[in-house]
């Protein structure tokens, strides 16, 4: 098969070893992956992946099961699926555990589902499973333009949760607010803290996820309300930070740090299963839908990183691997 390998620090679709099935495990003729910054920061040496796991880019996919291991029966042969991975999208053939893999909503294309597993899980697990998000309560998302941001803001707007977004220009909050967002703020035009009191009704935002890390680590405790939690997913503006204990204590506030890639397959599977059953039929309606910026030829991996790391985008950006 051919797969992306990084050749001197650039992106080459070559050929290279098939991965062998295993027990459990899908085997899935590829047909589109997506990009996320977690591969970005993979090339250029910043974050291996977990052991055991694929060397190849790639957290998600999409395509056509061609064979299943000993012990599955999630899926056959000939399913339509999409599929978490630990890495290997970049690649025409992905094999991966059952748990990870759900059957394509039917009215998507391989892209629009290769958009899917990796946002829409890093969102639901951090919000929903770790945060506990409830029905009602006020979640700020950060970065609301990315591909997680964008599928934060929908889930926000289907299960009842009003949020303000923070993103890099008046048109991404825009976009944000006709995907569902309430309100929001050009992160560029200062502290966001007044701004989510205000739009909080003085009170403050009940969740905070945030890719951000050390640079916004000050403002979104201050932006809590009591009993709030900040569940923070990156760190794009620094890993150390200085804690306000006593707010921390005072407002009874939490800080989640959270990963989803190195977790265990039984875990990526639970939170696979809680996206089949709360996610998948607003999938299937329409409801909510992965939003792409673009779709680039695998070949041009090294063009879809450059445009994300420009970060002018909105929503995903697509690598097709089959026509």
């Amino acid at each position: 098969m051919k797969a992306i390998q990084i050749l001197n620090g650039d992106l080459v679709w070559k050929e290279t070893e098939e991965p062998p099935l295993g027990p459990g495990e899908v085997r899935i003729e590829n047909h589109a992956t997506a990009v996320n910054r977690a591969d970005l920061a993979q090339r250029a040496g910043g974050y291996p992946p977990p052991p055991g796991a694929s060397s190849v880019l790639g957290l998600e996919c999409a395509g056509v099961v061609t064979a299943v291991g000993e012990g599955v029966s999630r899926v056959v042969a000939g399913d339509e699926v999409c599929a978490l991975l630990a890495g290997g999208g970049y690649a025409e053939t992905v094999v991966v555990p059952a748990g990870q893999v759900l059957k394509k909503p039917a009215k998507l294309t391989f892209e629009e589902a290769a958009a899917i597993p990796e946002v829409f899980a890093t969102a639901y697990l951090n919000l929903y499973m770790e945060a506990r998000l409830k029905k009602g309560e006020y979640a700020v998302i950060h970065a609301g333009a990315s591909g997680v941001g964008t599928a934060a803001i929908q889930m926000c707007a289907a299960f009842g949760n009003p949020a303000f977004v923070t993103a890099g220009s008046q048109d991404k909050i825009d976009r944000c607010i006709e995907f569902g967002a309430e309100a929001g703020m050009n992160r560029h035009e200062g502290d966001f803290t007044e701004a989510i009191r205000t739009w909080t009704g003085g009170r403050g935002a009940d969740v905070i996820l945030d890719p951000v890390g050390g640079a916004y680590l000050a403002a979104n405790l201050a932006s809590l309300a009591t009993d709030g939690r900040l569940v923070i997913i990156g760190l794009l503006g620094g890993a150390t930070a200085q804690v306000a204990l006593g707010t921390l204590m005072v407002k009874r506030l939490r800080i989640v740090g959270s990963t989803l890639r190195a977790r265990s397959i039984a875990a990526k599977a639970t939170v696979m299963d809680a996206l089949k059953e709360r996610v998948w039929p607003l999938l299937h309606h329409g409801t909510i839908r992965p939003v792409i910026e673009r779709v680039y030829p695998v070949e041009e991996a090294g063009d879809a990183h450059d445009l994300i790391a420009g970060n002018q985008t909105f929503g995903k950006v697509v690598l097709r691997v089959r026509e």
